[in-house]
């Protein structure tokens, strides 16, 4: 085996990031005009450097020669260093609204891992500049700057598909990978465009339409407005939760339903899955506010369905005040935050794939009993046959998702916070989803900013990405031109 893995080729690296420049640099074009057109110059030269700085990147590391291919490895470094860097260039802009440099980047990470969890103790003293920026971020980072790459810039086949490093999905893809991109990007913007339209029209605002469509569609969380969905209308509410739960599911499904003109999402069992975790968890959360926290019973329906649906998507959307809410409760959507939404979504957690594949080893491990010795014992999930090391996979994601867990929380507990809302909190930023126990505010102290700052990073990488960048011999070692 060791003679098979090789390390990074520095080149091919650079060659790729700056492709991502200049990507990073027509994005940032988006807040500069929106800032220009508010008033707010000083924003807009501080976007117009970035961008500058980003553009000018690529036209030096364009010079570079086009590797012919990529290796996973390098596929996954360039995955990490599009969500990092584009976290560190966007903190400096953000600071403009008066946040230190630590608490600018916090927010700018918990945007483009689409998490949602702030350090702002409001957003109403804030300009709408900084508004429209963090939920702009989301709306980039829930369609994954990498997409962006694989749409646009490289060339289709196999380095295509490697450097999206996403989910295997049966059936995702159609045609080459940079066609399944563009896709994609049109149903994705398509369910943004209509969640402008139809919150516009139900009143919520053109400003905040835009805001809130752009963080329910990326299943981010970030709400121009204090106290996230609370106050709004219930039509508002529930629209903007409809749109959320969307972005749980697979986008590519949403192409396939009008290009077969049939009930693909309604059939797949990923999306089933999303739905039936959400009910339950939704009965199980009104049950709680109803016997323990007080609300009465048409209350308890509407916030347990809103809030479970909420974190069981993964958006972070909240219509009450988290941290008074009773232990049950904050433990059903624990479960659910855990959990999250569909592969192929821009929904965090373990996903619903990985469930039912644990759920169908499970089943034959309890059959294999009952077989006889020579029999062989197939996983499936419907009718698509499980390789081994697509088992072996979803088993390494959710025990390594289970490991940051345990470690940050024991970190926050170790510094003496309560361990109910400690975990919650870390469950929130590990699984990108946003809800907050309370904890996550300006007073926390800086070490514990870097704990969830991580987990929001390695939750949205879905960990092993991000490990690979930090793997020392992922860098050193023998190369595959050597």
């Amino acid at each position: 085996m060791r003679a098979l893995r090789y390390s990074v080729q520095p080149l091919t690296i650079l060659r790729y990031f700056g492709q991502l420049c200049i990507i990073l640099a027509l994005l940032i074009l988006v807040p500069l005009i929106v800032s220009a057109v508010l008033g707010e110059y000083l924003a807009t030269l501080r976007y117009a450097i970035v961008a500058a700085g980003a553009f000018v990147t690529w036209l030096f590391l364009r010079r570079l020669p086009s590797p012919k291919s990529i290796q996973t490895n390098e596929a996954m470094v360039v995955t990490a260093l599009a969500f990092i860097i584009a976290a560190l260039v966007m903190a400096w802009p953000i600071m403009f609204s008066g946040l230190t440099f630590g608490d600018a980047l916090f927010e700018s990470i918990s945007g483009i891992t689409t998490t949602g969890l702030s350090v702002t103790a409001t957003v109403v003293d804030k300009p709408p500049i900084f508004l429209f920026a963090r939920s702009w971020l989301q709306w980039i980072g829930g369609l994954g700057i990498v997409i962006l790459f694989l749409a646009t810039m490289i060339r289709p086949g196999l380095a295509a598909k490697r450097i999206g490093y996403f989910e295997n999905y049966e059936e995702d893809v159609v045609g080459s990978a940079r066609a399944t991109a563009r896709r994609v990007i049109v149903v994705y913007s398509a369910m943004t465009a209509f969640g402008i339209v139809v919150l516009g029209l139900l009143g919520a605002g053109w400003f905040n339409s835009v805001a809130y469509s752009f963080s329910a569609v990326s299943t981010g969380g970030f709400s121009p407005r204090g106290g996230s969905l609370a106050g709004l209308s219930l039509p508002l509410q529930a629209m903007v939760m409809l749109l959320c739960v969307a972005g749980a599911a697979p986008l590519i499904l949403y192409f396939r339903s009008v290009r077969e003109r049939g009930w693909v999402l309604i059939r797949d069992r990923q999306v089933l899955g999303l739905l039936i975790a959400g009910l339950v968890a939704s009965l199980l959360t009104a049950l709680f506010l109803f016997t323990q926290d007080g609300f009465t019973g048409a209350e308890a329906l509407r916030h347990g369905f809103l809030n479970a649906f909420s974190a069981q998507a993964t958006a972070g959307f909240s219509t009450l005040d988290i941290s008074q809410i009773s232990p049950g409760a904050k433990l059903t959507l624990i479960f659910s935050m855990f959990l999250g939404g569909c592969a192929g979504s821009t929904a965090g957690g373990i996903k619903i794939l990985r469930l039912l594949i644990l759920g169908q080893v499970l089943y034959v491990f309890l059959q294999r009993p009952s077989m006889p010795r020579q029999a062989v014992a197939q996983v499936s999930l419907g009718r698509h046959p499980l390789e081994p090391d697509e088992i072996q996979g979803a088993l390494s994601i959710v025990f390594v998702f289970l490991a940051v867990i345990a470690v940050s929380w024991l970190v926050f507990v170790g510094m003496g916070y309560n361990p109910l809302d400690s975990l919650f909190e870390v469950v929130s930023a590990t699984g990108t989803v946003g809800l907050s126990s309370g904890i996550t505010s300006p007073g926390l102290p800086s070490v514990l900013k870097g704990v969830l700052s991580a987990d929001m990073l390695l939750g949205r990488l879905e960990i092993i990405a991000l490990l690979v960048l930090l793997y020392p011999r992922t860098w050193i070692g023998r190369r595959l031109d050597e």
